[in-house]
């Protein structure tokens, strides 16, 4: 019935990977940012997104060349091991797995919440239980079906996102928008750069997603080839959206109105007319559901590749025999975010989300140079220019001196955990290797 450490089957192309890119990048977020950047940085919106776009693109870069160089799902999390030791790759996989099974309960507790209430009220528990059950067993019949069903929904996000900027285009030409927006930077706390210094902090949230697709590179025909188009393709076309609607939205409606709402883009809708509200709620529910299933995949995908690593329990290594998909994974990470879903514990985690990617982000940074005195990899692989890696994880430093005290106490206490946790894997590894060691002696 089931077979364990098979390679994952690889039916990933170009265009797939890139559907799969672009719509967990395109999440539910940008519905409701655009407010809370134009409540930081002024009516210039559309200057932190760009800024945001750029600092998202130096650590795409590092991932561009991990992900080539070792083609396997695991993520950052295998190449910190390969870089630091299997104790660095634990904390790494270990963040990056709390932060993605936090965002899928959330999301199941956001399907379940105004957005759907627009069409039909159905208790909490009983949505997420139901919408949690359908992305596991999607993400189990396979990862073809899946990234097909996302580059259906990922149409429909776009397409959403294409009517507010049509809207605020037909507002500006009949008269109704105001194009001395555009150029507003600061507030009355903040000058101009402190403003876009703030604003890029809450843009870059709406950029991460990128880094979920690197544990699908098993899992993608040509990754050498594949790989860098698809990620640099789908983080360009979503900063080129974003920075679109950023300008529609500013030019459309006062700044002061984006910032106090929090459904930003309802209100060019309701500023324009002609489009049903309902309309918006219907695309929203579709994105929803599209980055659950995304970052599903992601969190099961990284749970085997951890496994298969020694880092989790090999249970978590057996697949289908006929699907090929890590069904263990699916349904432990799946269990784990319908607990979160239902106690409700999610609010107190969800804004950890960000400074734990970027402690990720600042060790893939930094494993790129390590790795490179040490490791060719894969032949003809993609390789960044060197000032990139060093860039990014400057970058890292620097977003997360904005980020504010009582986020870092709560992301200290997960850090703790995955300290505690990755102490213990390193400890049983070295183990198993110093036996191993003995009875070849």
């Amino acid at each position: 019935m089931e077979t364990k450490d098979q390679p994952l089957k690889r039916a990933l192309t170009t265009p797939l990977l890139y559907f799969f890119i672009l719509g967990d990048v395109l999440g539910a977020g940008v519905y409701v940012l655009i407010g809370q950047v134009a409540a930081d940085s002024g009516g210039a919106v559309w200057v932190p997104l760009a800024v945001a776009l750029g600092l998202a693109l130096l650590t795409a870069a590092s991932y561009a060349e991990l992900a080539t160089k070792y083609p396997r799902a695991g993520g950052a999390s295998h190449y910190a091991t390969r870089a630091y030791g299997p104790f660095a790759g634990f904390v790494a996989g270990f963040c990056m797995l709390a932060a993605g099974v936090v965002s899928v309960a959330a999301l199941a507790r956001g399907f379940a919440g105004d957005y759907l209430t627009e069409f039909v009220t159905v208790p909490v528990a009983l949505v997420a239980v139901l919408f949690l059950v359908a992305l596991a067993l999607l993400n189990a019949r396979g990862i073809r079906e899946s990234t097909r069903a996302n580059a259906v929904a990922t149409v429909v996000e776009v397409g959403g996102l294409a009517v507010i900027v049509v809207l605020g285009a037909w507002l500006l030409l009949r008269g109704d928008g105001d194009l001395g927006r555009l150029t507003r930077l600061g507030t009355a706390e903040k000058g101009a750069a402190a403003a876009v210094l703030s604003g890029s902090v809450l843009a870059f949230y709406s950029f991460v997603g990128f880094e979920t697709s690197v544990n699908v590179a098993e899992e993608t025909r040509d990754p050498r080839r594949s790989y860098p188009r698809a990620l640099f393709g789908a983080l360009a076309t979503a900063g080129g959206v974003y920075v679109l609607v950023g300008l529609a939205a500013s030019a459309a409606v006062p700044t002061d109105v984006l910032a106090r709402s929090s459904g930003p883009l309802l209100e060019v809708v309701r500023a324009a007319g002609g489009v049903p509200v309902e309309l918006f709620s219907a695309v929203a529910l579709v994105a929803v559901a599209n980055g659950a299933l995304l970052t599903g995949i992601m969190s099961s995908r990284l749970a085997y590749g951890m496994a298969r690593d020694g880092l989790l329990p090999a249970a978590l290594t057996r697949v289908l025999p006929r699907r090929r998909t890590p069904w263990v994974a699916i349904a432990a990470t799946t269990a784990l975010a319908l607990l979160l879903a239902l106690t409700g514990s999610v609010a107190t985690l969800a804004s950890t989300l960000v400074l734990l990617l970027l402690v990720v982000f600042f060790m893939v940074n930094t494993a790129v140079l390590v790795l490179r005195r040490r490791e060719e990899g894969e032949p003809g692989h993609f390789r960044a220019p060197t000032v990139l890696p060093v860039l990014g994880a400057a970058s890292c430093v620097l977003l997360a001196t904005q980020i504010e005290a009582q986020v870092w106490l709560r992301g200290l206490l997960v850090l703790a955990v995955g300290a505690v946790l990755g102490a213990v894997a390193a400890a049983r590894r070295g183990g198993r290797s110093a036996v191993a060691g003995g009875d070849h002696s």
